[in-house]
């Protein structure tokens, strides 16, 4: 779908659009690959595809599939079925709690581990069932699952590491005056793309720092949220790099 989208996009802009598919994370690669070293501005929307969620299979509960959750198969080698089947209750509890800040990430990965003991679990409704019977009682806005899965999503798919391997190298490839404006959808992203800035002031850098165009984070306005729910999480960080 993405390749459809980028090459309509390519017909009805000619020479203005370019699309190529591939890990932001491998920037200077994929500038190199349009024929570009360095551009004017920089649009980074860390949020995942909401279609992709949906219908690739290995990412929802809402569905019964595989466990896998990887982006993109090439890129990436382990699966969520590889980590809940083989990993130890330690380093399940502490993905759980450094990926999706969930509490009772122990208690998750100790049942994980005993479950496993008597059948591997193989699919998202099995897992997200054995998570779902270790809270009893009614939820209303958010599933018992939902902080695992997005944790088991951004180990597998190494999203932190590759924003901040993606950050490191826009500062690189923006020219003066060049913008960068990031929009991060929860707490781990915005943690990230705040830090860099900070990070990156002329305080630290005599040269290739940024000078904020936002003070703290954007959000969405009421007219947006009307628009677009999906919008409620977001957040808007952006600068201008100053050779």
């Amino acid at each position: 779908m993405i390749e459809t989208t980028g090459a309509k996009l390519a017909q009805e802009f000619p020479g203005r659009f370019i699309p190529i598919w591939g890990n932001f994370a491998k920037l200077f690669e994929l500038l190199h690959k349009a024929g570009y070293s360095h551009v004017d501005g920089i649009l980074a929307d860390f949020g995942t595809s909401q279609i992709q969620i949906r219908n690739t299979p290995g990412f929802s509960f809402l569905q019964d599939s595989f466990l896998d959750m990887r982006f993109s198969a090439a890129m990436y080698r382990v699966t969520a079925y590889d980590v809940i089947n083989r990993f130890t209750v330690d380093r399940l509890a502490d993905i759980f709690f450094e990926y999706g800040q969930e509490s009772q990430g122990r208690k998750i990965a100790r049942a994980i581990v005993e479950q496993r003991k008597i059948k591997k679990i193989e699919t998202t409704l099995e897992l997200a069932n054995l998570i779902k019977n270790l809270t009893p009682g009614n939820y209303h806005k958010i599933h018992p699952a939902t902080k695992v899965f997005q944790a088991l999503r951004i180990f597998v798919n190494q999203e932190l590491d590759n924003i901040q391997s993606f950050l490191q190298q826009s500062a690189q490839v923006l020219n003066h005056q060049g913008r960068l404006v990031c929009i991060s959808f929860h707490s781990l992203e915005d943690r990230i793309v705040k830090q860099f800035f900070k990070d990156r002031s002329s305080k630290n850098y005599p040269t290739r720092y940024f000078d904020m165009l936002t003070k703290g984070a954007c959000m969405a306005t009421p007219e947006e949220l009307d628009r677009n729910r999906s919008s409620r999480s977001a957040r808007l960080r952006a600068g201008t790099l100053i050779i």
